[in-house]
C-alpha cells in the first residue's frame, strides 16, 4: 500500500509538471527554435488555429494547414532563426530575431535582424507583425531579385513565376534559379578571362 501511495504521488507530481503553462517568452523561444529545427509538429502546438503574418502592406491570414505550406517553402531555403532579444510591450512581445538563409545570402542581406510584434490568443501565437529589419538593404534585395527574375525569364522560362509561388515547388524552383544563375555567371566570368 505504501508503494502504491508513493507511485500515485510521483504520478501526480509528473502530471503537474507536464501541465505547466509556458510563458509567452518561452512560447516565442520554442516557436523560433522549432522554425530553426524545421519542426512543424512543435510549431502546431504553439500557434493558434489561425495566425496572421503582416509585413509592410501585406496582411496574410493562415490556417494551420495553409501556414504549413509557407513553412515548407521557408524550409527549402534552410532558414535559421535565433532569438536575440524579447521584450514585453503591452499585450504583445517584441522579438528581435536574427535570420539567415541561402535566399538572404543571394539577396545580399544575410544575416538579417528583424523585430516582430507577436500577439497571443488563448496562450498561443496568433499574429506576427514585422516591425522593422534595421540592417536590411532593401535596394540590394530588390536589385538582386529583379536581376534573377529577368535572367530566369530569359534563360529558364520553365522556372519563371517562382518569385510569387509560395509552395514547396516554388521554393525549389527559386533555389534552382539561383544555382543556375550563379553557374552561368561563373561561366561568363571564365569566358571573359580567357584570351
Amino acid at each position: 500500500m505504501k508503494h502504491l501511495f508513493l507511485l500515485a504521488s510521483l504520478f501526480c507530481t509528473l502530471m503537474a509538471c507536464g501541465d505547466k503553462q509556458l510563458s509567452r517568452q518561452e512560447i516565442i523561444t520554442d516557436y523560433y527554435g522549432a522554425r530553426d529545427a524545421r519542426n512543424f509538429t512543435k510549431i502546431k502546438t504553439l500557434i493558434a488555429d489561425s495566425i496572421t503574418i503582416t509585413a509592410g502592406d501585406y496582411i496574410m491570414p493562415y490556417t494551420r494547414e495553409s501556414f504549413y505550406e509557407v513553412f515548407k517553402w521557408d524550409s527549402v531555403f534552410r532558414t535559421s532563426y535565433e532569438v536575440v532579444e524579447l521584450e514585453e510591450s503591452g499585450k504583445r512581445i517584441v522579438a528581435s530575431i536574427s535570420i539567415s538563409s541561402g535566399r538572404h545570402e543571394f539577396l545580399k542581406n544575410d544575416p538579417m535582424q528583424c523585430r516582430y510584434g507577436i500577439s497571443f490568443d488563448s496562450g498561443k501565437i496568433s499574429k506576427i507583425e514585422e516591425l522593422e529589419c534595421k540592417d536590411a538593404d532593401w535596394n540590394a534585395w530588390q536589385a538582386e531579385r529583379d536581376t534573377l527574375v529577368s535572367w530566369t525569364k530569359k534563360n529558364h522560362p520553365e522556372l519563371d513565376g517562382f518569385i510569387n509561388d509560395m509552395t514547396m515547388e516554388g521554393a525549389q524552383n527559386y533555389v534552382k534559379a539561383i544555382e543556375l544563375y550563379k553557374s552561368d555567371k561563373i561561366t561568363q566570368e571564365a569566358n571573359v578571362e580567357q584570351p
